[in-house]
């Protein structure tokens, strides 16, 4: 295997395990553009994920960094039909009726669009929908813990999954450090 391509599973593996194992809907990731390939990289996983209901798209793009949004596209779709999460979305311009794809286009239009991080991206990334709506309520301030987001709400139910985040992280890269290749880990190929 490539070592661009054994990076790029390594990054993948320590920055999305959650998702990759079915645990989490979603996850975002930072990329060097000097480092990766992005869009052969995301062309093969794509090509190879596809039947396991993931996929990554990239989201935006800068000189030297790409964000790119790894997802269970199942489980994101479920996630953003829940009335609550589609409450916080319409004040952003996300219609009730919009498909997944429409929504990712029109988060991957609000990325950057007013010199602020769309904070609604909590939504996409899975994260409880008190947590969400706390942290753009008090513009990240005065938060009960802070883990993989910012917790407002249930801090023992967000530590147990930060926890279990944590574990699906370690497992992960356990295998590839076995010299298996992501997809083998993740019985994908």
């Amino acid at each position: 295997m490539c070592s661009e391509c054994r990076n790029f599973e390594m990054k993948l593996a320590n920055h999305s395990a959650p998702s990759l194992l079915g645990v989490k809907c979603a996850n975002l990731i930072s990329l060097n553009k000097h480092e990766f390939n992005v869009e052969e990289q995301l062309e093969r996983f794509n090509s190879k994920a596809v039947n396991k209901g993931l996929k990554i798209e990239q989201l935006c793009s800068c000189e030297n960094h790409v964000l790119i949004f790894l997802y269970n596209e199942k489980m994101l779709g479920d996630r953003l039909a829940l009335a609550e999460n589609r409450k916080i979305l319409s004040s952003y311009g996300y219609a009730e009726d919009m498909s997944l794809g429409d929504c990712l286009k029109r988060l991957s239009e609000r990325i950057g669009a007013h010199g602020e991080f769309p904070h609604e991206i909590g939504v996409f990334l899975g994260y409880p929908p008190e947590d969400v709506r706390g942290f753009i309520e008090n513009k990240g301030k005065n938060f009960k813990f802070c883990g993989s987001w910012k917790v407002y709400g249930d801090v023992n139910r967000a530590r147990r999954l930060f926890d279990n985040y944590d574990k699906c992280r370690k497992f992960l890269c356990n295998k590839l450090d076995m010299g298996y290749d992501i997809y083998r880990a993740l019985k994908i190929s």
